[in-house]
Formats: C-alpha cells, structure tokens, sequence
C-alpha cells in the first residue's frame, strides 16, 4: 500500500463554515447547555441543534481529529490547550439532563479565522527559553569530553604496560561493549516517550518505577559526585608533579595533591554556578583534539636522545611485540585490576542523558550523540594504547649515561636500540617507561598537559553539573525525606544551587583521599550498578509486551540488554566484592523503603506491566489445577454498597480473608440520575477509602433495577477464572418488620439465588446495626441531595464561565474512616460455635480462621452441638484429629450437647411475640373467599404466610425461638456467635417466614451474630490426600 503524499491530503478546515453570530454569542440557559455554552468545555464548535439555519457540514462535529494536544501535557504558548472532548459530550444531549459530577470541564473558547479582542489581550510577549542543545553539542561532544577524563592521559599507558596491548584492547573492548549496550538501552527508553529532567534517574524511575528508580538515582548521583573527585584528582596529580619538576614543594605530594584538588573543585563551583556555555566545551574540546594530534605526530618524529632515555624509541615492532604481552606488577597486577581503574573513563556515555532537560529534542539527540560518542571514543583508545605501546618501552632511568657499552652482557628490548635499563631494572629504581612514569608525552610537552588539564577539568565540570541535576529530580519526587530542600531551582533554567554545595562537599571529601587507584575502583562498582540496572529497565520494558512500550530506536534487544545486566552484576562482584556488596545493600535498603512507604506516584512502569501479566499468567494457570478440601479458602463476596457506610462487616471480613483468600466488595447501585449512578457504581474513592483502611480488597459496583438483580449480577459476574468467590456475605435485614413486605421478599431470595448457584451464604447482626451512613440505605443505594447536586452544577457553570483552560474536577469529600468493635483487640473472650447443622464445616472453618488472627489470637473457641443427650457422635466429631489439625485442643475447650426440644411453658411469651411479628404477613383466610382467590392473591404476594405454612412449620420455628434464649442463656459474654443459619426449602417455607426465623434466632444479642451456612461441600477433612 502506497503511503498518500502529504500535497495530496484534504485540508478539512477549509470547508468549515463561517459561525453566525448568533451562534458566537450562545450562552448557557436555566434550561440546560445550549449549544456553544456547553460544547466550549471542548472547543470545538457547537452542536447541530443550536445551529439553527446554519447547519453544520459534515466537517464541522464536536468529534474532532487527532490533535498533539489531546495527548502532551504541556501548556502552548500562544493559546489556550485544546481538550478531547469527553464520552458524555458526544454520546448525550445537554438539554436532556445535567452533566454528571465527576464531567471533567475544558473551558476552550471557540476559534474561527478571527480572534476576540480578549484572545488578542492574552497574547504577550513569549517568556525566554532557556538554552536548548542539539546533539552534537549538547550530547555527543558532552559525552567525549566526559570520556576523555583522567584515565586517558594518566593511566592508559601504565595499563597498557601491565596488561599488555592485547588485554588492553581487550579491556576496552569489554568496556565498550558495556557502554555501547547501555548506550542502545539508553536509546531506546529515551525514545520511549518524552525526557524530562532528571537523566538517568528518569529513564530507569519512569521504566522500572519508583523502588529501583529512586535508589539507582541516589547511587548514580553519588557516583558522579565521586567522579569529580577522581577527575581533580587527575589534574591535581599532573600540577603537582610540574610543580615537582620545578623544585615546587608545598607539604609532601599527597598533600599537594589534596590542597590543589580542593582549590580546583572550589574554582570548578564557581564556574557552575556562574554557567558554562557550549562554546567552552568546545574550547576544551578543541585543546583535547590538539593534544591527541600532538601525541600522534610525536610518535611519527624520530626520537632525540633524551626521549630515548625516557624509553620513547618511536615505532617498532619488536617494542610492540614485548608489550604485546602482560607484564603484571604489584597489588593491583590482574586483569580485573586493571579493568577497576580504567572503566570509570568509558562511564561518560550519560553525561548527554543526564541534562535531557536541556536539549532541544532528545529522543533524538540521545540516541545519535551517545552512540557517536562512544564510537569515537573507543577508536581513540585503541590507538593510543597501541600506539603507545609500539613506541615506549616499559622501563627505563632517564638518564643519558645509560647507553649500551660493547662489552655489557644486555638482555633487554631496549639494549636493541643502544640503550642498557637493565640496572634500574634490577633494582627497581627505573623512573620512566610506561610502567613507571604516568604521562608518557611524544612531543611538546605543554600540548600534551593542556589535554590532560582540557580532559580532567571539563569531565570534573560535566560530574558535577550531572550530579545535582539527577538529584534534583529525585529530590522533587519525593521518595524519600529529609532530602527536599535540595529539590529548589533558581533561575530560569531551575538552577539546583543547593545541590551543587552538596555535590562540592562530597567531592572534597573524596579529594582528600588524593589517590587516584582508590577512588576509580569505587566509581567503577556505582556505575556498574547503574549500567546493569538501565538495560535491565530496557530488557523488563521489552518482555512484559506493554502497549506502552513503543521505542522509535528499533536497534535494540531485549536479550542483549539483559546479557549486559548480568555481565555489570558479574564484574561488580569480579572488581571489589566489598564495594558491590555495599552498591547493593543501599540498593536493597532504599528499595525495602519505599516498597514500605509506597509513595504516592504513578509512571506507568514496567514493574506495574510485570505485576499484571503474572497476575493474568496465575490467573490461566490455575485453570489446569483441580479443585482439592485441603486447599479450600473462604472467597468471599461482601455486599457493602459503598464500603465505607458499614465499616464493621468490612472489618470482619477482612480479619477472615487478609494475606489468605478473596474479598470482594460489592455495591449494587438502584437510585439516581443516570450518569450519578454509573459515576457511584465505579467510584475510585471506594478503592481509595479500603486502601486507605489496609483492606485487601477488590471493589465491584453494578447499576441495577433493584437490589436483587444487582446480586444476581456481582453472584454470577464476579471474579476471574478460579479466583471467583464461592461465598456470600450480607448484612442483616433489622428494618424488614417496617420495611416493605415484597423488600423482605427480595432480601430472602438473594440467599435463594446464592444457594442455587453453590455458594455459602453468612449474615452478620450487631445490635447497634452496621450502616453508618447519615441516611438509611439498602445495599448498595446511593442517592445525591438536590442541593448538593445544584451545588455542583452551579460550581460547573462557574467554571465554564471563567473559561478554565484545564481539566477540572469537581473536588468529592473523602469518605470518613470510622472506627469499629473488629478493628481492637478482643481479649480474652470467647468466639461460640453452635454448630448445629453439618453444613461441609464452613461454620467450623471461619471462627478457626479468625482464632489465628493476633486480634483474635487470645479468645478460646466454644463448639456447641444440638441433640438428645444421650448421642455423642457430635462431640466426638469434632475432637477427632483430623478436624483438630486446623486447630489447637487448648482455643477448642468445649463441645457441649444442647437439648432444642423446647417446652411450651418455656417460650410462652417469645412464641407470642414471634407470631405477633408474622401479622402483617398473614394471608387474610376468610371464609367467604374461595380457594381459588386467596391462592391467587399468593401469587402476586408470594411473601404471604399461610395458616398451612405455619402448621407445617411449626417445630422449625420452635426450633429458633429455644435457640435464641439458648443463645442468651450461654453466649452473654462472648466476642463473636458462630451460628449454623437455618436453611427455609423453596415453595415451602415463605421467605417473609424464613426471615422472622433469622430475626427471631438472632435478636436481642449483645455480641455480634454471624449466621453461617456452607453449601453442603466438606471444606474440611480427616486425610492428608
């Protein structure tokens, strides 16, 4: 398919109409949002009803075409943002009903060819941009001049003669591919999405989130701040020994090194905070390319005498062939060694990366200047160290009388060329050869030393401009305290002055350590960190298959950014083990931090992309695995309404299912306007108000006709999979002898339905009730005063007015955390049991579980069981072993047999108040109605009680009456009653019935009741298989 020519496109704006004026001056009504008043929340015209005769072509709509702003989060200058217009504005007709509360407003004017004199007083003179870098001179030559640091000039000879030219280049090699596989890891995050300051910690916090972000910002900023030190190092190092060479002694060398490192480093704040142009970069970059071109002709020149004494032979092969090969000496004699002290200068490659705030666009400066950078820098090191390595030998004394005599017995390479080291050699007094003396110049010395200050001050610059810059993005962040104040900018670029002071103190402290051996080994592990964790990010991106991850660098690999993770992790521990231990332990310490804390951010990580795909892989997964009793679990669904209006049974139930099953909240939504209801039924500040409360808990709302078929709906659609609960908790129905009869009715045939679909059904009872809310509410109902909404729509019709160019929400209060009875410590009390019905053991199981509970963890469980006194298959029961393995024999001290053959004389007065309650329920029998009229009457009543449905009832609700003076008889004190509920059979026992029977079985109990029926399955048993 042919891609369509740009030329070739419909520009559609040039067949919009004209708006009439009428049109222009709409404005909102009592009677709804007419046309533009209300389509201004969108900018984009106005409705075809409010056109009149002007109708709209078929271009002029309220849905727009894409458009940048509806996807940036950045102001434009010029004019005010456009906004997507919402689902509620396409789909609904403002005269039809007001906009929901939670309608978010964008308050755009509308703009035709010509601006109201108000636009034209908006636009003003642009605010100053602050300076903006392109990829050469932003990124690449900022990462070169990071790179070429200390360890070019002062250490890569002397590597290059331990190691030999082939593991140096090996050495290099490894630590380009480290750098080039960070680099394209880089890339490809950066091309992700929109940079923003901040650098490396807002690649790696915006990728893997704030646990490893935040703690991987913190190592890196430090790094760098340590990387100013060893880069003043280097220069004070090179001053000091011009210094030397002159007869300039101030204390001792150490000494010398540590007064002029810190002079350096107060001069290099200076200049920071003063500010730095590009030009200056360039400037060092220029006496940096002089140097190297001196060095390069140097080694072309014929060597004099005196750089013969040196060791400088210029090129030759047998030279090269002898430092071909390693020569190890001292401690720091192995190839990791010396991989330690060179790496820090490859750790460059970031210095572009970590001012992103600064460039003009770096999706794409990154990517190119990173890579160019590392590409060249690589080339340089390659051919210095063999270049050096083919010209100088690795000892020699500097002395001129030190020529080859016709009669010495000389086995050394330099003895070739007419020169004898071989004293020095012996004695190790040898002063010069690579091995021995640092800066190793082949021609005009100064050259060589301005590279070498151009290289150490401009790298030392580049640390301590990153350094303060990650900081203050990670201060800004607030992950974690008492580091804030370091997060203020000043100026129009956000100077972080405060950051500086604090990078120049740990840079000093540093300093004085003045050896350059021990503080690059140091370096090399922080950054090995902080390279093993960005390709992590990279690899971590790429396999959780986000939607989001949509790098414009396509030349990357997941699986070679993890092979470079594992490869820095290795040579972090192969370098200083100690100093990985250390990287990690702060690591892991910060991590553990914020994973506590939780801070309240959200960057779309891949950690969050992760936690869904294991979620939805467990999920599948559990499909393949049979159900089995012994790994039964109590998956409850809770029906609340909103949580927050019966706090108490949220709180129960969580002591039940918390670390161990499912809990599901859920609100069946009956009452209000439309789009009030859908807005009620998926409220975050449900979730919001259980997270707060440390419920581990889903929340599920539907919108239904009543509250049975909301029931109908959560029983049958919730869940996922095997993750689906299997029972159902309720509130008690208190208010069903006041409340309508055919409320009742439904009431009961929720448990109907629960039953019908296999699952166990408990209720909860508390004498002082579990609804908290101001107003009484059935499960679920939610309703809006009329002058809370008024209030609403007034605030909405304000912000209209004002022309808000923002979105804005209309604020809803926080839900109250009420405090409840389940939420303290029980003491020592008991939890009843009356286990009067073998249900599958669900009534056994869920006092056990609570018993394990530290809240619960002092009360002793009571088991009572119905029957004749004389039958023991009860107690015996539940002391058989297998049951007691769920528990322990001293929490199960009773199992006591209770007789529930009641006596007349004894509940007298109860039966007379129970049949007192059943009045209003009665069918009328009179006996001028025939038979066919009152059955008639019964079904369109089918919650009417007839005189044969108390008959053939009567034991059952004799049953309930003697328990409940049983109940009061032994349960007085207790914490919690655990009770069997008593099953009602369908066209038998009438559901008002079955309801006066859990009324009367649970009234007038001051401990909290919970009713509890299994579904007849064992979730209990005797064998281990």
């Amino acid at each position: 398919m042919e891609s369509p020519d740009a030329r070739n496109v419909v520009q559609l704006d040039a067949f919009k109409p004209r708006l009439s004026l009428s049109v222009a001056n709409a404005k909102i009504t009592h009677g709804g949002f007419d046309g533009p008043g209300y389509d201004n929340c969108s900018g984009y015209g106005s409705r075809v009803a409010s056109l009149g005769s002007d109708a709209l072509s078929a271009y002029e709509t309220l849905d727009p075409p894409p458009h940048y702003d509806f996807y940036t989060k950045t102001e434009v200058f010029g004019r005010q943002r456009r906004f997507r217009p919402s689902l509620y504005q396409l789909h609904n007709d403002p005269k039809d009903s007001s906009p929901p509360i939670y309608e978010e407003t964008n308050a755009e004017p509308i703009r035709g060819e010509d601006s109201s004199e108000e636009d034209e007083e908006e636009q003003k003179e642009p605010p100053s941009e602050p300076t903006r870098f392109g990829w050469i001179h932003g990124v690449m030559i900022r990462c070169m001049l990071n790179i070429w640091g200390v360890i070019l000039y002062l250490r890569l000879p002397w590597i290059t003669a331990q190691a030999g030219i082939g593991l140096t280049w090996v050495i290099i090699l490894l630590s380009s591919c480290i750098t080039g596989i960070t680099g394209l890891s880089t890339s490809a995050i950066a091309t992700n999405g929109k940079v923003k300051k901040g650098g490396t910690y807002f690649l790696i916090s915006r990728s893997l989130g704030p646990e490893l972000g935040g703690s991987i910002g913190l190592i890196f900023a430090f790094a760098n701040a340590v990387a100013v030190a060893m880069h003043t190092v280097g220069f004070a190092e090179t001053v000091t020994e011009l210094m030397y060479e002159h007869g300039a002694v101030m204390v001792d060398r150490i000494n010398d090194i540590r007064i002029i490192g810190i002079i350096t480093v107060t001069c290099l704040l200076g200049i920071s905070l003063a500010g730095m142009s590009w030009e200056s970069k360039i400037l060092f970059f220029l006496v940096i390319m002089v140097s190297f071109a001196s060095f390069i002709v140097g080694t072309i020149i014929p060597a004099s005498p005196e750089k013969q004494a040196k060791g400088f032979f210029s090129y030759k092969a047998d030279i090269f062939a002898t430092n071909f090969v390693p020569g190890w000496r001292g401690p720091d004699g192995s190839f990791f060694g010396m991989f330690s002290i060179f790496f820090p200068s490859a750790t460059g490659i970031l210095a572009g990366a970590n001012i992103s705030g600064d460039l003009k666009n770096p999706a794409v400066a990154i990517p190119k200047g990173t890579l160019m950078a590392i590409f060249w820098t690589t080339i340089s090191y390659l051919i210095i160290s063999a270049t050096i390595g083919a010209c100088v030998v690795r000892d020699a004394s500097g002395l001129l009388n030190d020529t080859l005599l016709s009669n010495s017995n000389c086995g050394d390479i330099s003895c070739q060329y007419g020169w004898d080291f071989t004293e020095c050699i012996a004695n190790e007094t040898c002063l010069y050869g690579i091995s021995n003396y640092y800066q190793v110049s082949t021609t005009f010395a100064p050259l060589i030393t301005a590279g070498i200050f151009g290289a150490t001050l401009s790298s030392a610059l580049a640390c301590l401009v990153s350094a303060p810059k990650v900081f203050e993005c990670l201060c800004k962040d607030k992950l974690y305290p008492f580091i804030g104040i370091f997060g203020k900018g000043y100026g129009k670029n956000e100077e972080p002055l405060r950051g500086y002071l604090l990078t120049y103190v740990i840079a000093a402290c540093f300093i004085l350590i003045a050896e350059l051996n021990t503080i690059a080994p140091i370096i090399s592990n922080f950054f090995l960190c902080s390279y093993a964790l960005i390709n992590f990010s990279c690899f971590h991106a790429s396999i959780t298959n986000s939607p989001g991850w949509r790098p414009s660098f396509k030349f990357y690999s997941k699986w070679l950014s993890l092979l470079g993770a594992v490869i820095c992790v290795v040579l972090m521990f192969l370098l200083t083990w100690w100093a990985a231990l250390i990287a990690f332990g702060v690591v892991f310490l910060l991590l553990g931090y914020t994973v506590y804390k939780k801070p309240e951010v959200n960057w779309g990580s891949s950690v969050q992309a992760s936690s869904y795909n294991r979620a939805l892989s467990q999920c599948a997964g559990l499909n393949h695995v049979e159900d089995h009793v012994k790994n039964y679990r109590p998956q409850c669904l809770v029906l609340t309404g909103p949580p927050s209006s019966r706090p108490a049974l949220v709180d129960l139930i969580s002591c039940l299912t918390k670390d161990l099953s499912l809990m599901i909240c859920g609100n069946v939504v009956t009452a209000g306007p439309p789009q009030s209801v859908a807005q009620e039924a998926s409220s975050e500040r449900h979730v919001t108000w259980l997270n707060k409360r440390k419920v581990r808990s889903f929340y599920r709302g539907v919108v239904a006709a009543e509250l049975r078929t909301g029931a109908n709906m959560l029983l049958q659609g919730a869940g996922l999979g095997r993750i689906k609960p299997n029972v159902l908790l309720m509130g008690f129905k208190t208010n069903f002898s006041s409340d309508t009869p055919q409320a009742a009715h439904d009431y009961i045939s929720i448990l109907h339905d629960a039953f019908d679909l296999r699952y166990g059904v408990c209720l909860l009872r508390m004498k002082e009730g579990l609804d908290v809310s101001q107003s009484p509410q059935s499960h679920g109902e939610r309703r809006i005063s009329a002058a809370k909404m008024n209030l609403l729509l007034f605030s909405f019709l304000l912000i209209t007015e004002k022309k808000i160019n923002t979105q804005t929400f209309v604020p809803v209060e926080a839900e109250p955390q009420r405090s409840t009875g389940f939420q303290k410590a029980q003491g020592k009390k008991t939890i009843d049991v009356y286990w009067l019905s073998d249900d599958g053991g669900l009534t056994l199981l869920l006092p056990y579980l609570l018993s394990r509970r530290k809240r619960w963890a002092r009360c002793k469980v009571r088991v009572f069981v119905g029957g004749d006194a004389d039958t023991r298959e009860e107690c015996v029961l539940i002391a058989h072993p297998g049951v007691l393995i769920m528990s322990t024999m001293d929490r199960l001290t009773y199992c006591l047999q209770l007789s529930m053959t009641p006596t007349f004389d004894s509940v007298r007065s109860s039966v007379h108040r129970f049949e007192k309650m059943l009045d209003r329920f009665r069918l009328d029998t009179n006996p001028k109605q025939d038979c066919d009229s009152g059955s008639e009457r019964q079904q369109e009543e089918p919650w009417r009680i007839t005189e044969q449905d108390l008959e053939r009832n009567r034991a059952k609700s004799l049953r309930q009456i003697r328990l409940n003076e049983v109940l009061k008889d032994y349960s007085r004190e207790a914490a919690l009653i655990v009770i069997t509920m008593p099953v009602g059979m369908k066209g038998a026992c009438p559901n008002t019935l079955y309801l006066a029977w859990l009324d009367f079985l649970s009234r007038d109990l001051r401990p909290p009741v919970l009713l509890v029926r299994g579904n007849q399955e064992n979730v209990l048993t005797f064998y281990c298989q």
